[in-house]
């Protein structure tokens, strides 16, 4: 199987896109290498990599999104793997409007289990695309900004640019 790689620029630092025939299947920022590796590690185990510039045009897409396009990533065919329960996770965080956010506490009873709070918060830091799948909109009950695998930093500029701080 073959996976075909990008690394670009963009205003919060280089991000790596991975995708698999038409279908992205990680979007991470490239200073967090070993989360690309374990999720591609064990969603495609041996797989072969190859590298293309701008498939499925990721970067003018990317390059929408942070000058404000809510709508940058429409059409766009993700494969994000993982578990029936993660797959509710991520499926529910791409229901956050641009520019909303919702705590953990809040996603759990979207997706119909209350008592999930904390698995919720594990699927969320497992997100295998950042930003398209916006795991960035989850902050905490109190309305603090926890958790975030890009940084917190990422996390509070992500939310400044879509007009929720």
């Amino acid at each position: 199987m073959k996976l075909i790689y990008d690394n670009f620029d963009t205003p919060m630092g280089e991000m790596t896109a991975v995708f698999m025939e038409d279908a992205l299947v990680h979007l991470d920022f490239s200073d967090c290498p070993q989360r690309v590796k374990r999720h591609l590690q064990g969603c495609f185990p041996g797989h072969e990599k190859t590298n293309k510039t701008n498939p499925q045009q990721i970067r003018g897409r990317m390059g929408k999104y942070f000058k404000g396009d809510k709508d940058a990533f429409k059409d766009l065919k993700l494969n994000t793997g993982g578990t029936k329960f993660q797959q509710s996770v991520w499926h529910a965080l791409q229901a956050i409007p641009y520019g909303k956010t919702l705590s953990y506490a809040e996603l759990a009873r979207d997706i119909r289990n209350p008592k999930a709070v904390r698995a919720v918060g594990s699927a969320n830091g497992c997100n295998p695309i950042s930003i398209i799948i916006p795991c960035h909109r989850v902050i905490g009950k109190d309305g603090s900004l926890t958790g975030y695998a890009g940084g917190i930093n990422r996390k509070q500029a992500l939310l400044e640019l879509e007009g929720v701080l």
